[in-house]
Protein backbone atom coordinates (compact mmCIF):
# COMPACT_ATOMS: atom_id res chain seq x y z
CA UNK A 1 0.00 0.00 0.00
CA UNK A 2 1.34 3.34 -1.10
CA UNK A 3 2.04 5.93 1.83
CA UNK A 4 -0.24 8.75 1.76
CA UNK A 5 1.32 12.28 0.63
CA UNK A 6 -0.08 16.06 1.19
CA UNK A 7 0.84 19.34 -0.36
CA UNK A 8 3.69 21.56 0.86
CA UNK A 9 1.93 24.92 1.33
CA UNK A 10 2.63 27.68 -1.64
CA UNK A 11 4.03 29.79 1.18
CA UNK A 12 6.81 27.07 1.83
CA UNK A 13 7.26 26.86 -1.76
CA UNK A 14 8.78 30.54 -2.66
CA UNK A 15 10.31 29.27 -6.40
CA UNK A 16 6.77 28.20 -7.28
CA UNK A 17 5.47 31.70 -6.32
CA UNK A 18 8.27 32.92 -8.87
CA UNK A 19 7.39 30.78 -11.37
CA UNK A 20 2.91 31.31 -11.22
CA UNK A 21 3.77 34.93 -11.68
CA UNK A 22 6.14 34.30 -14.87
CA UNK A 23 3.64 32.25 -16.47
CA UNK A 24 0.91 35.06 -15.77
CA UNK A 25 3.24 37.41 -17.31
CA UNK A 26 4.01 35.06 -20.53
CA UNK A 27 0.12 34.26 -20.91
CA UNK A 28 -1.21 37.54 -19.89
CA UNK A 29 1.54 39.71 -22.16
CA UNK A 30 4.23 37.97 -23.91
CA UNK A 31 2.40 34.94 -25.77
CA UNK A 32 -0.95 36.61 -26.67
CA UNK A 33 -0.03 39.94 -26.91
CA UNK A 34 3.23 40.43 -28.22
CA UNK A 35 3.73 36.91 -30.33
CA UNK A 36 0.20 37.00 -31.73
CA UNK A 37 0.93 40.33 -32.94
CA UNK A 38 3.17 38.12 -35.96
CA UNK A 39 0.90 35.86 -36.31
CA UNK A 40 -1.89 38.43 -36.81
CA UNK A 41 0.60 40.73 -39.26
CA UNK A 42 1.81 39.01 -41.88
CA UNK A 43 3.53 41.65 -43.22
CA UNK A 44 4.41 44.35 -40.89
CA UNK A 45 6.10 46.80 -43.52
CA UNK A 46 2.84 49.29 -43.89
CA UNK A 47 2.42 50.05 -40.06
CA UNK A 48 6.43 50.81 -40.23
CA UNK A 49 5.80 52.58 -42.76
CA UNK A 50 3.19 54.37 -40.86
CA UNK A 51 5.14 55.28 -37.83
CA UNK A 52 8.09 56.88 -39.85
CA UNK A 53 6.12 58.90 -42.45
CA UNK A 54 6.03 62.32 -42.77
CA UNK A 55 2.56 63.56 -40.44
CA UNK A 56 1.57 65.37 -43.78
CA UNK A 57 1.14 62.21 -45.72
CA UNK A 58 -1.55 61.14 -47.52
CA UNK A 59 -0.99 57.21 -47.52
CA UNK A 60 -3.81 55.27 -46.04
CA UNK A 61 -3.24 54.02 -42.63
CA UNK A 62 -2.58 50.43 -42.10
CA UNK A 63 -5.42 48.22 -40.89
CA UNK A 64 -5.03 47.08 -37.16
CA UNK A 65 -6.11 43.80 -36.56
CA UNK A 66 -9.46 42.77 -34.30
CA UNK A 67 -6.30 41.15 -31.37
CA UNK A 68 -3.42 42.31 -30.49
CA UNK A 69 -5.00 45.75 -29.52
CA UNK A 70 -3.56 48.74 -31.36
CA UNK A 71 -0.99 49.59 -28.07
CA UNK A 72 0.54 45.83 -28.68
CA UNK A 73 1.09 46.09 -32.21
CA UNK A 74 2.65 49.60 -32.11
CA UNK A 75 4.74 48.63 -29.24
CA UNK A 76 5.85 45.68 -31.15
CA UNK A 77 6.65 47.80 -33.82
CA UNK A 78 8.66 50.19 -31.78
CA UNK A 79 10.81 47.70 -30.63
CA UNK A 80 11.55 46.23 -33.29
CA UNK A 81 12.73 48.47 -35.09
CA UNK A 82 15.23 50.24 -32.72
CA UNK A 83 16.30 46.64 -30.85
CA UNK A 84 15.19 43.37 -33.06
CA UNK A 85 15.16 43.39 -37.10
CA UNK A 86 14.43 39.64 -37.01
CA UNK A 87 10.89 40.02 -34.96
CA UNK A 88 10.00 42.12 -38.60
CA UNK A 89 11.68 40.24 -40.79
CA UNK A 90 10.15 37.21 -39.40
CA UNK A 91 11.40 34.25 -41.52
CA UNK A 92 9.47 30.59 -41.95
CA UNK A 93 11.63 29.12 -38.66
CA UNK A 94 10.55 32.15 -36.69
CA UNK A 95 7.28 31.76 -37.42
CA UNK A 96 7.48 28.20 -35.88
CA UNK A 97 8.50 29.45 -32.86
CA UNK A 98 6.02 31.83 -32.73
CA UNK A 99 3.30 29.03 -33.79
CA UNK A 100 4.82 26.65 -30.64
CA UNK A 101 4.45 29.58 -28.19
CA UNK A 102 0.87 30.00 -29.06
CA UNK A 103 -0.77 27.03 -29.58
CA UNK A 104 1.43 24.73 -26.78
CA UNK A 105 3.26 26.92 -24.65
CA UNK A 106 0.21 29.61 -23.97
CA UNK A 107 -2.04 26.67 -23.38
CA UNK A 108 0.63 25.36 -20.70
CA UNK A 109 1.15 28.64 -18.65
CA UNK A 110 -3.11 28.56 -18.01
CA UNK A 111 -3.08 24.62 -16.78
CA UNK A 112 0.56 25.44 -14.61
CA UNK A 113 -0.49 28.50 -13.10
CA UNK A 114 -3.59 26.32 -11.51
CA UNK A 115 -1.19 22.95 -10.81
CA UNK A 116 1.89 24.93 -9.33
CA UNK A 117 -0.84 27.03 -7.04
CA UNK A 118 -2.67 23.75 -6.05
CA UNK A 119 0.48 21.72 -5.70
CA UNK A 120 -0.74 19.03 -8.63
CA UNK A 121 2.00 16.66 -9.69
CA UNK A 122 0.70 15.70 -12.90
CA UNK A 123 2.08 19.50 -14.62
CA UNK A 124 5.55 17.72 -13.95
CA UNK A 125 6.24 16.52 -17.02
CA UNK A 126 4.68 18.60 -19.29
CA UNK A 127 6.80 21.04 -17.37
CA UNK A 128 10.01 19.47 -18.06
CA UNK A 129 8.39 18.80 -22.02
CA UNK A 130 7.80 23.07 -21.78
CA UNK A 131 11.70 23.78 -20.54
CA UNK A 132 13.32 21.65 -23.42
CA UNK A 133 11.59 23.27 -25.99
CA UNK A 134 11.78 26.87 -24.58
CA UNK A 135 15.40 26.92 -23.87
CA UNK A 136 16.14 25.25 -27.33
CA UNK A 137 14.12 27.88 -29.04
CA UNK A 138 16.05 30.52 -27.51
CA UNK A 139 19.05 29.47 -27.56
CA UNK A 140 18.27 29.50 -31.44
CA UNK A 141 16.71 32.95 -31.70
CA UNK A 142 20.30 34.11 -29.84
CA UNK A 143 22.29 32.88 -32.56
CA UNK A 144 20.35 34.64 -34.92
CA UNK A 145 20.11 37.75 -32.63
CA UNK A 146 24.24 37.80 -32.57
CA UNK A 147 25.14 35.98 -35.82
CA UNK A 148 22.23 36.10 -38.15
CA UNK A 149 21.33 38.35 -41.02
CA UNK A 150 19.00 40.13 -38.92
CA UNK A 151 21.11 40.28 -35.88
CA UNK A 152 20.15 42.96 -33.15
CA UNK A 153 21.86 46.69 -33.01
CA UNK A 154 21.92 45.71 -29.32
CA UNK A 155 23.79 42.45 -28.53
CA UNK A 156 23.51 43.59 -24.47
CA UNK A 157 19.94 44.32 -24.52
CA UNK A 158 18.38 41.79 -26.30
CA UNK A 159 20.53 39.30 -24.11
CA UNK A 160 19.15 41.06 -20.86
CA UNK A 161 15.62 40.65 -22.17
CA UNK A 162 15.70 37.39 -23.47
CA UNK A 163 17.69 35.75 -20.22
CA UNK A 164 14.54 35.02 -18.22
CA UNK A 165 13.25 32.70 -20.68
CA UNK A 166 16.80 31.02 -21.12
CA UNK A 167 17.45 30.79 -17.47
CA UNK A 168 13.84 29.97 -15.97
CA UNK A 169 14.00 26.51 -18.14
CA UNK A 170 16.64 25.35 -16.03
CA UNK A 171 14.85 26.17 -12.82
CA UNK A 172 12.18 24.33 -14.07
CA UNK A 173 14.06 21.12 -14.62
CA UNK A 174 15.56 21.59 -11.13
CA UNK A 175 12.31 22.07 -9.39
CA UNK A 176 10.99 19.43 -11.20
CA UNK A 177 13.52 16.86 -11.10
CA UNK A 178 11.98 15.25 -7.60
CA UNK A 179 9.27 12.82 -8.57
CA UNK A 180 7.11 14.64 -6.09
CA UNK A 181 7.69 18.17 -6.11
CA UNK A 182 5.18 19.70 -4.46
CA UNK A 183 3.99 16.68 -1.92
CA UNK A 184 5.88 15.16 1.29
CA UNK A 185 4.95 11.24 2.73
CA UNK A 186 2.97 11.29 5.57
CA UNK A 187 2.80 8.77 8.75
CA UNK A 188 -0.36 6.75 9.11
CA UNK A 189 -1.16 8.29 12.50
CA UNK A 190 -1.51 11.86 10.90
CA UNK A 191 -4.30 13.71 12.32
CA UNK A 192 -7.42 14.58 10.59
CA UNK A 193 -6.76 18.10 11.10
CA UNK A 194 -3.30 17.98 9.08
CA UNK A 195 -5.36 15.88 6.23
CA UNK A 196 -7.85 19.10 6.52
CA UNK A 197 -5.59 21.56 6.25
CA UNK A 198 -3.02 19.81 3.42
CA UNK A 199 -6.38 19.42 1.52
CA UNK A 200 -7.10 23.29 0.94
CA UNK A 201 -4.05 23.84 0.17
Amino acid sequence: MKGQRRVVGLRSRPWDVVLIAFFFINAAFITYIVDLEQLAIADPAPFIAAATADPSSTSPAPTYPIWPPRWGVDLVHWYARNFDPVLLARPPWWRMTIWLDVLYFGPFYLFAIYAFYKGREWIRVPSLFWAGIMFANVSIILGEEFMGPNKTPAPLFVLGLNLPWLLTPLVMIVRMWNDHPFTVATTGTASSGAKKKAKKN
